[in-house]
């Protein structure tokens, strides 16, 4: 099965509101693997891979984000082909 990737920056409420653990969650349900980090900027950034579909569903997740927060905008800054990844993380803040 072939994968990708999507590289995401997303603005809005997204920061301290529990986004990155959404994020996690739904990474574990789509069987996306990758990192979530907070951005000095206020903006969070993401990595997702594996099966487009999956990565397709995450970025659905993504938009909508979770009850506390609200979503702005999610800006894929790069897309492409990818090897198969395990693990979604919560990484340290850029």
């Amino acid at each position: 099965m072939e994968h990708e990737f999507a590289q995401v920056i997303v603005a809005g409420r997204v920061q301290g509101v529990g986004y990155r653990e959404f994020a996690r969650r739904a990474a574990e349900r789509h069987g996306v693997a990758g990192f979530v980090r907070n951005r000095a900027d206020g903006t969070v950034e993401a990595r997702l891979v594996g099966p487009a579909s999956a990565v397709e569903a995450m970025l659905a997740e993504l938009r909508k984000g979770p009850r506390h927060g609200w979503v702005e905008s999610v800006e894929i800054v790069a897309r492409g082909a990818a090897a198969a990844e395990s693990g979604f993380l919560i990484a340290a803040t850029l």
